[in-house]
């Protein structure tokens, strides 16, 4: 869903504030000029354009700062195919194009992506470096939803400063979970243990991914693996 872009600056706005208030160091840079993608994002991703919401948050002066729950970072607009492909290359069965999303906020083996195009433009999706559990899920329907969601999480002090980072560390996923519905474990940068995979599978069927292609994690995986390849000798990465 494509929040209103006034929507998005405003829940950003909230989540600068709780998160500046618990304690992160975040500096003012020069902001970049406002403007298109460049024209390896269309190549790249296979689309026609690209939403203002995700040109405004690329427009701001957060990259190279560590502002996000688990000391995560806003992933620049692409330069490298290779890397970006590989960034992909666990979208296990999701109900769009893997190409339709572009990487946006990485928290080590966790990596959240904007999903470009079709009717699920503009939700936030995650994924883990983790080849048994295939765990592509939807993070937040929304981008300003996430921002929400990782605001209230500081309220609630399940989102709090790392002493020795200073950099802001999400509880654990069951602590998260204990405050369901209030905030959705999913939205935060924190891995899903064995025991909740019931949940992940439960979310995955909600969500509209291919339980089938999860199923056959391994298979569908090699399968993905030479399309990203096949991609990114035809782009020349």
């Amino acid at each position: 869903m494509l929040d209103e872009l006034s929507a998005v600056r405003y829940a950003a706005q909230a989540y600068r504030t709780a998160a500046t208030a618990a304690g992160v160091a975040w500096v003012d840079q020069a902001q970049a000029t406002p403007g298109g993608p460049p024209e390896l994002v269309y190549r790249l991703f296979d689309v026609a354009h690209v939403a203002e919401q995700l040109v405004w948050l690329q427009s701001q002066p957060w990259h190279g700062q560590t502002l996000l729950p688990g000391g995560g970072w806003l992933e620049p607009w692409p330069t490298d195919v290779g890397t970006t492909l590989d960034y992909l290359a666990f979208s296990i069965g999701t109900p769009f194009s893997w190409r339709h999303q572009m990487p946006l906020f990485a928290f080590g083996r966790i990596m959240f992506t904007f999903v470009l195009a079709g009717d699920r433009e503009g939700e936030i999706w995650r994924y883990g470096y983790n080849p048994d559990a295939w765990d592509a899920v939807r993070a937040a329907p929304s981008l300003a939803t996430l921002f929400d969601q990782w605001t209230k999480g500081i309220a609630d002090g399940l989102i709090t400063l790392d002493g020795t980072n200073r950099w802001l560390q999400a509880d654990d996923f069951q602590a998260l979970v204990d405050r369901s519905p209030e905030l959705d474990p999913f939205a935060f940068p924190v891995s899903v243990p064995y025991d909740h995979w019931p949940l992940l599978r439960e979310r995955q069927r909600e969500c509209g991914v291919d339980m089938d292609c999860i199923a056959q994690g391994p298979d569908c995986h090699e399968e993905l693996l030479d399309v990203v390849d096949a991609t990114r000798e035809s782009l020349g990465g």
